[in-house]
């Protein structure tokens, strides 16, 4: 089966009562049969449900789920995007390791990399989201542990060339880790270029409607075992409920994604030579700097677009206010359009110089492209800009 099939008619087993659509298990705990089989379970010698901050059928399907779309061996999910980050930093780095990773990722990430892996010994090397294969290279430390990027890259659409980087990875025995969030596994496959773990903030694309949190990691069995076993004494287990609601979101996400990207890709094509904007960057677009690379490894251009505005930080401040349907808010994935401000919001936390650094300008702006009709969300976009 396609990936995408093989999501949806993957479910946790169906109970007595023969339900089409998977029961949720909202159940703290599970219950044993006698003593025996109790004491098994905790000794890890039976393969049963004890706990759900272990393990839950509802979790499970999810998990199983993402696993199929992104072609992964097995996985693990969290309470949100930013737990599945961390949580494959710590279970696979110690103190004295070093973590290699690009420049332009999202700002709760740069924070724990800059900020909270320092205090347990880790340190990290940044090299430009555009950095050549012998600049990768060069930064790699004797030490070093672990790659990790987003491509694209969160807010600015750079593209890393996966292929590339994960030969110097294996070269060099290091893990490679990709945030796929941007991309999701219907635009982007980071494990058939050689990825060995894939993280997703669940709560954007893969949940489509801004309402719940979720995070999820996974890859290579060995590695994922590492991570549910911190994440099973440290807690940052998914909510099944929570769970459920994306497991259903999932069996639409390849439909919702081609509307996304297609509204997109319309949007950026429209609006690329406004004269209210210095620059556009889309990753489908020919003008894109890493066009090839975007065509080479994404199945579409997904569903961001960002753009420069002449006037800087007091047009960026008069587009969004001009908006009349289009919601501020520094979330995204929604189906409702959404525009954001960087370097005020996701990135605020970055100083001056690292917002420069990974060309995050102060009138720079980001679409998050809903479902809406795409004429509909262009007007907005045009009559806000008119009023720059």
């Amino acid at each position: 089966m396609k990936p995408i099939t093989k999501a949806i008619r993957t479910r946790v087993e169906q109970t007595k009562e023969m339900e089409h659509s998977s029961p949720l298990f909202l159940t703290s705990s599970f219950c044993y049969t006698d003593a025996e089989t109790m004491r098994a379970a905790f000794a890890d010698e039976i393969d049963v449900n004890i706990y759900s901050r272990f393990s839950n059928p509802t979790v499970d399907e999810f998990v199983q789920r993402v696993c199929a779309l992104e072609g992964a061996e097995t996985g693990y999910a969290t309470a949100s995007g930013m737990s599945a980050v961390f949580a494959s930093f710590m279970a696979l780095m110690k103190q004295g390791d070093h973590l290699l990773s690009c420049n332009a990722i999202f700002g709760s990430t740069h924070t724990v990399i800059t900020k909270i892996l320092s205090k347990y010994g880790i340190d990290y090397t940044y090299v430009s989201a555009t950095a050549t294969a012998e600049e990768w290279k060069a930064a790699i430390q004797p030490n070093t542990k672990m790659i990790y990027l987003e491509t694209p890259t969160n807010p600015g659409l750079d593209i890393l060339d996966l292929q590339m980087i994960s030969n110097i990875a294996k070269e060099n025995n290091i893990l490679l880790n990709v945030d796929n969030c941007f991309a999701t596994p219907i635009g982007q496959r980071p494990i058939d270029f050689g990825a060995d773990l894939v993280v997703h903030s669940a709560t954007k694309w893969m949940d489509g409607q801004g309402r719940v949190l979720g995070g999820v990691v996974v890859g290579e069995e060995k590695l994922i075992n590492e991570i549910y076993l911190f994440c099973r004494s440290t807690g940052p287990a998914l909510s099944p409920f929570n769970a459920w609601v994306l497991s259903r979101s999932l069996e639409t996400l390849d439909v919702r994604m081609e509307r996304h990207s297609g509204n997109a890709l319309y949007l950026a094509q429209q609006l690329e030579n406004h004269p209210a904007i210095t620059s556009l960057k889309y990753p489908f677009l020919a003008s894109h700097p890493q066009h090839a690379i975007a065509k080479k490894q994404m199945y579409n251009g997904g569903g961001i677009v960002c753009f420069e505005l002449k006037g800087g930080l007091e047009s960026g401040k008069a587009f969004l206010n001009n908006l009349q349907m289009l919601t501020l808010t520094a979330n995204l994935g929604d189906t409702r359009t959404i525009a954001s401000h960087p370097a005020s919001t996701t990135h605020a936390k970055l100083s001056e110089a690292e917002r420069q650094a990974v060309n995050i300008t102060p009138g720079l702006i980001r679409i998050s492209v809903g479902l809406e009709h795409k004429e509909d969300i262009l007007a907005d976009i045009v009559q806000a800009l008119e009023k720059c």
